[in-house]
């Protein structure tokens, strides 16, 4: 489980001149290594290596050629490449759940890395967590090799991913390690897999010394991209198959039925210089309990190949999932509008520079300049889905490019596989997006904010899914649809919540964190008043993974769209967030209403977004699109009524009934598009930035909740989705 960050931008040249440089010195020679005597002696390489990742493959045997065999030969002659199973490609192989059953619990991670500051008894350990489709493809790789080297000639081989770096000193450690093992065993090494590449638990791994340069573990050893492996060993492996779990994590409950061994010194390392492609499932889960607290989102780095693209079609459910498949893989699409805004046209028709979008899916008006964009774009790539009767499939004969290479035919069986084929993109590692047809928008005034209370904008996060405009505050794309979901239609009440006694159906005390909060949320920080109120605490109270206990209510229900609002009375105590909000993950979307402890006479206001369908693991960026609001009161002094109102073209902010803030589509981000969770807590914040320094003095600090009300716009409100309860909280 490899979870290091990678080097700085700075750092990677250096890192690549230090290898440079050793590879100028001697090679150093290796006795264990020795292709004549394969049953005594290490004969064979297999580096797991992806087709798409040439490089690596290239870097590991460069590597390699700094190893010297028993007779002088140089390693890489050792070396075979086995392909890699894709998470991004090979659906088929994943599926197999006889090979790989692609679940596992928390307790199964505990017991690898017990974390003795975490408190387990408020989690549900048993609950199933499911594996990424990058651990499952990494698990099928591993199995792959072992069913080779069972059937195979050698008796042992060295397997190695391509992403390590071999220690100068590897040939001294690993005959020494050998030798010692063959008086041990008084014949060749008896082990079954022996770790030449590993990181022990964050507590330390239970292991017993055999000798000087060998240890067997029980338990606690994380990594799998470096080992040697006997042939019986391959054979035991195999028949203790399904794999449950990530490799790594599955070996390590089956270490008492094998002979495992360690090279007392890891010499055989992850490369810093790369990024991991891998993604791990437990991450999520260890954050929520306390145990990685400075884990940020990733940052979208995808490079695009092409660009602009235009699709055009008729079948809205098609083109709806097209625009959010382009979304998915880096692209700033506008879909399913009549026309454009007259300075992006103007822009996009003259090949000018200050557009907003590099994708247009479905806009109408583009339809007749479709011959215009072939001739300014020759870099272009367009995508057409529809019949040869279809009018738009004349106006690409017309123009006689259908059947160019820089043109896509689609059709009902739509995947990543040609999109991206066409696009030389690698996929994503989530399903191609099944989408609903959007009713056509048409463009909209973009003087709303004109009226709007004095903000400061905040930095973005810099991802394709945000909108660079020159002037924020002119809302600069604005759409409108006639959907039935619009605040157009009547608002009818959902629920009341007026407090008196907390509705245990409705809502839940969370009592888990995340890594940006100092505070464990519990239970007993949520007290009722009696009066229609409840107060959400934060103490001064150590908790093991945690200093300060705090408060949050989270509705078991998710809703998608409507008007959500609440009284609240704020706290004033620098360092401390009372935050009212939207949330949901996979994919990640959040619309945000926080005061700051430091600053309760401003809202801020913000809205993350990142594409896809339910279950698509994107949570890029991890500052959103901030805006600061001066409200122009205290909100720590009286309570005062706040309420977001969401529907599919806009959100809106109210401050005792007054409009304060509003964003339109692309103003700067698409509009959050699928069901979350309404929220209310009261927490410490880890950022002296945001909030200020947290004045410990001042604790404990209470926030009044009362008159939370939730509606919903006209009769086909989508709402009260009911999900499972979060991964290991129970409730109270």
């Amino acid at each position: 489980m490899n979870i290091s960050k990678p080097l700085t931008q700075l750092s990677r040249p250096i890192n690549r001149a230090i290898k440079s440089i050793r590879r100028c010195l001697p090679a150093t020679k290796s006795i264990t290594f020795d292709e004549f005597k394969p049953n005594i002696k290490l004969s064979a390489i297999r580096v797991i290596n992806l087709d798409r990742e040439p490089d690596r493959w290239r870097d590991i045997k460069r590597e390699l050629r700094c190893l010297l065999d028993f007779r002088g030969t140089k390693l890489d002659r050792y070396a075979r490449r086995f392909a890699a199973v894709d998470a991004k490609t090979e659906t088929a192989i994943l599926e197999d759940e006889s090979v790989v059953y692609p679940f596992y619990t928390l307790r199964d991670q505990l017991f690898v890395e017990p974390q003795p500051h975490a408190l387990p008894d408020i989690f549900d350990l048993e609950k199933p967590v499911r594996m990424s489709k990058a651990e499952v493809a990494v698990a099928h790789s591993h199995i792959q090799v072992w069913q080779a080297v069972a059937s195979g000639q050698s008796e042992y081989v060295l397997i190695l991913e391509d992403d390590v770096s071999i220690d100068r000193k590897f040939a001294s450690y690993i005959d020494d390690a050998w030798r010692e093992m063959e008086e041990a065993d008084s014949a060749a090494p008896a082990f079954d897999i022996f770790y030449v590449s590993y990181k022990e638990a964050l507590h330390g791994a239970h292991k017993e010394l055999l000798s000087k340069s060998v240890f067997r573990p029980e338990r606690g050893i994380w990594f799998l991209s470096g080992y040697i492996l006997s042939k019986k060993g391959a054979q035991a492996l195999l028949n203790l198959l399904p794999c449950r779990g990530p490799i790594d994590l599955w070996i390590n409950h089956h270490f008492s039925k094998l002979d495992v061994r360690g090279l007392r010194r890891s010499s055989i390392n992850q490369r810093r210089d790369l990024s991991s492609t891998n993604s791990y499932s437990i991450l999520p889960l260890l954050s929520q309990i306390g145990v990685i607290n400075t884990g940020d989102a990733s940052l979208f780095h995808k490079r695009l190949c092409f660009e602009p693209v235009f699709a055009f079609g008729r079948n809205g459910d098609a083109m709806s999932s097209l625009a959010m498949a382009l979304s998915m893989l880096g692209y700033t699409c506008l879909s399913n509008c009549k026309q454009l805004d007259s300075k992006e046209q103007r822009k996009l028709l003259n090949n000018e520079s200050g557009r907003i979008f590099n994708a247009y899916v479905n806009v109408e008006c583009l339809e007749k300049e479709i011959g215009t964009l072939v001739q300014s774009y020759p870099n272009a790539k367009f995508i057409l889905y529809g019949s040869t009767a279809d009018p738009i499939t004349e106006i690409f004969l017309q123009n006689n490019i259908l059947d160019d290479a820089d043109v896509l035919r689609l059709d009902d069986s739509q995947s990543w596989k040609d999109l991206c084929e066409h696009l030389h993109l690698a996929p994503p590692l989530s399903d191609y997006p099944r989408v609903q047809s959007e009713t056509i928008r048409t463009i909209t005034d973009s003087s709303l904010a004109t009226n709007f209370r004095k903000v400061r904008r905040f930095r973005f996060d810099p991802s394709p899914w945000i909108a660079k405009a020159n002037h924020f505050t002119s809302l600069p794309y604005n759409t409108e649809s006639n959907s039935d979901q619009s605040p157009s239609e009547p608002l009818s009440i959902l629920f009341q919540e007026n407090f008196e006694e907390l509705s245990c159906d409705r809502w839940l005390k969370r009592t888990d964190t995340f890594p940006g909060n100092l505070g464990l949320f519990r239970c007993h920080n949520v007290s009722e008043t009696g009066d229609g109120a409840v107060e959400l605490i934060v103490a001064d109270e150590s908790l093991g993974v945690r200093e300060y206990s705090a408060a949050a209510l989270t509705t078991k229900d998710q809703f998608l769209y409507g008007r959500f609002e609440a009284t609240i009375k704020a706290s004033k105590i620098p360092g401390l967030i009372t935050g009212f909000f939207l949330h949901r993950n996979s994919p990640r979307q959040e619309i945000d209403i926080e005061i700051l402890g430091n600053r309760p006479d401003k809202l801020l206001v913000n809205v993350f977004y990142n594409p896809g369908s339910e279950g698509a693991k994107f949570d890029y960026g991890y500052r959103g699109t901030p805006v600061l609001i001066d409200l122009g009161f205290d909100a720590s002094e009286a309570a005062h009524d706040y309420a977001i109102e969401w529907s599919p073209d806009m959100i809106s902010w109210y401050v005792d009934n007054e409009l304060v803030y509003a964003r339109r589509d692309w103003c700067p981000t698409p509009i959050p598009h699928l069901p979350m969770k309404l929220h209310v807590n009261h927490w410490p914040s880890r950022s002296q930035q945001l909030a200020g320094r947290l004045s410990v003095k001042r604790l404990p600090s209470n926030v009044s909740i009362s008159n939370i009300s939730v509606y919903s716009f006209g009769k086909k409100h989508i709402g009260g989705y009911r999900d499972s309860m979060p991964l290991f909280t129970k409730v109270g």
